[in-house]
């Protein structure tokens, strides 16, 4: 009965945690859904390092473009890694539902990602070929600084669920971490 009544106080206290993260007090809305993505505009660029486990494996230069197009509210989006003849995705960002910082990333060849404004990031989450990859995007002073994690698509252990009082937690492995820290230029 108690481990019962902490994980109804925990998820309560994560639950109204989330609400007051979403809406600011006193306000009703996010004051950063109204900069995104003005501030962000211009061309960044910068160098993504790429981990797995505590090793790094590569650094590559990367920029990324948000520039306005001749529509109404979409940007450009494109990501360079190394040399812009290798490695040159040219995306569209779009609004799917502005009041709910809910955007579109399509990268023109039927795939559009969704991503969506939490506090101060721009998030996403997509699996691809067992891979999940979560994004995230920030600005931090004069920066905008770029993450992305993946993880198996599969559980690599289901634990807890011994009764009806515990539930069940999935475990997935974490395959690569990426970190770029990107300047206007």
């Amino acid at each position: 009965m108690i481990r019962k009544a902490l994980f109804f106080s925990l998820t309560l206290v994560i639950s109204l945690a989330s609400v007051s993260q979403a809406q600011p007090a006193g306000t009703g809305d996010n004051p950063a859904q109204h900069d995104f993505p003005r501030r962000w505009i211009g061309k960044w660029k910068g160098t993504l390092n790429w981990f797995q486990g505590i090793q790094k494996r590569q650094s590559v230069n990367m920029e990324l473009h948000i520039l306005p197009t001749d529509s109404v509210n979409q940007y450009s989006w494109r990501i360079i890694y190394g040399d812009q003849q290798k490695d040159n995705r040219p995306y569209l960002l779009k609004p799917f539902d502005i009041s709910r910082g809910h955007w579109l990333i399509d990268e023109r060849n039927s795939i559009v990602l969704d991503q969506f404004l939490l506090g101060d990031r721009f998030s996403g989450s997509f699996t691809v070929e067992g891979n999940t990859i979560l994004n995230n995007y920030w600005l931090s002073g004069d920066s905008l600084v770029v993450e992305f994690f993946n993880s198996q698509e599969k559980p690599i252990a289901i634990t807890g669920g011994g009764d009806s009082t515990i539930p069940k937690i999935k475990s997935y492995g974490m395959r690569s971490y990426q970190r770029a820290v990107l300047k206007r230029y």
